[in-house]
């Protein structure tokens, strides 16, 4: 009997700051320190004063979110999924009606903001959601948006994901081929992470509406993407493709390639199963597993530049690629076998969870760069929200994965 209650211990728990810690106690101590840390508060950057609504306040710009969870940021948006997706595996609504109040608190704001939008007024708070200018402001916030959406049911939400559909699917800077790109750093570059900018949100409208158009369009993403960035030679991504001079930037950037990973694998989540071009699909997911696989560090967690060991050990990409191994097996997509990847990734993970539930080791928001050095520079930030989406999907899909057990 002692032996089999050790060995329970042993499969269902790991040490995070030399305690025992299940997968549960972590997602909901990242989760829950999430909630205890935003706001709900707008402030006055110039004098400080706190208000809960922008109700009655004079006009200013000085008005701004008071918690970084309440801006409208992508990786917020990417929280949120993780939120909704925590609400549903933990069977807890605290963490969905977190989501639901967050975009709440947004939206019944933004009447105050728009005024000073048409009146000029320089940086206004939100101004992303009235002028959709890029990937960034709208793709992310959008699949989150989608999921909140699917339990508030409001008429306002439902305007903004048509418009930023539109916007993704006619207004995008894109190559003659489709594919989607950036003026920025060089005209027409691409970028990794717009798979996950674009896919995630355009796969939900496609299951939504039942129209092709979105999950044609994702498809061809994935295709084009694995067409320009996949580097046979390493068997990973690189960050970007110029189109300029038709050359791949210096880095197979870690979290760049977890956007990659977490993009396709949330097509695949909304894709029918009947598709046709589902195969194809998972025999790239495998094919960029595998991949990556062969990148992990003995502790489990990988490094800021993949290929690059004297780089640091970087959580977000961490808990990105956990993610879709564990979510693929779980799903059936691949071979069961696979799930030791995500095992050792997750192990790796929870010892860089602080007892109060914040995520270490995140590298913070990242642009690109000639110079290889960019990346090994970049900064990291206790708690920095690029990693904490993606952790609490990763938890998540360990717990399922461990219940089969």
């Amino acid at each position: 009997m002692k032996s089999f209650l050790y060995l329970l211990l042993i499969g269902c728990s790991t040490t995070a700051f030399g305690q025992a810690t299940n997968t549960e106690d972590i997602v909901r101590r990242v989760a829950d320190n999430v909630i205890q840390n935003t706001s709900f508060k707008f402030i006055n950057t110039s004098t400080n004063e706190k208000y809960d609504s922008t109700k009655g306040l004079a006009s200013s710009p000085d008005i701004k979110a008071d918690s970084k969870y309440n801006k409208w940021a992508y990786v917020n948006g990417v929280l949120s999924i993780g939120m909704v997706q925590t609400a549903d595996v933990l069977n807890d609504k605290k963490y969905s009606d977190y989501s639901q109040r967050n975009f709440a608190f947004i939206f019944d704001n933004l009447g105050y903001f728009d005024a000073l939008r048409k009146a000029k007024a320089p940086k206004v708070e939100y101004n992303a959601v009235f002028n959709i200018t890029n990937l960034d402001a709208c793709g992310a916030m959008s699949a989150g948006l989608f999921d909140v959406d699917a339990l508030a049911n409001r008429k306002d939400y439902k305007a903004y994901l048509n418009r930023s559909a539109d916007y993704i699917l006619t207004k995008q800077m894109r190559l003659p081929d489709g594919t989607l790109s950036r003026p920025t750093p060089r005209n027409m570059t691409l970028w990794a992470d717009d798979m996950f900018m674009s896919i995630p949100f355009l796969a939900r409208m496609g299951k939504l509406t039942g129209d092709s158009k979105y999950f044609d369009d994702a498809i061809k993403q994935v295709e084009n993407f694995n067409k320009y960035l996949y580097d046979p030679t390493t068997g990973l991504f690189f960050h970007n493709y110029y189109s300029d001079d038709q050359t791949n930037g210096v880095g197979h950037w870690g979290r760049s390639n977890g956007w990659i990973a977490m993009a396709t694998v949330e097509l695949l989540n909304h894709l029918p199963a009947n598709h046709p071009k589902r195969p194809e699909l998972i025999k790239f997911l495998l094919r960029q597993i595998v991949g990556y696989a062969r990148y992990q560090d003995q502790t489990g967690l990988w490094h800021q530049l993949l290929d690059k060991p004297d780089s640091y050990l970087e959580t977000s990409v961490t808990a990105m690629f956990t993610y879709a191994v564990a979510r693929a097996v779980n799903q059936g997509w691949i071979n069961e076998k696979y799930i030791a990847i995500a095992r050792e990734g997750w192990k790796g993970l929870v010892t860089k969870v602080t007892t109060n539930g914040e995520l270490q080791d995140v590298c913070i928001g990242t642009n690109m760069d000639t110079d290889i050095k960019f990346y090994y520079t970049r900064p990291t930030e206790l708690n920095d929200t690029h990693g904490l989406g993606a952790l609490l999907l990763a938890g998540t899909e360990m717990l399922k994965a461990e219940r089969k057990k």
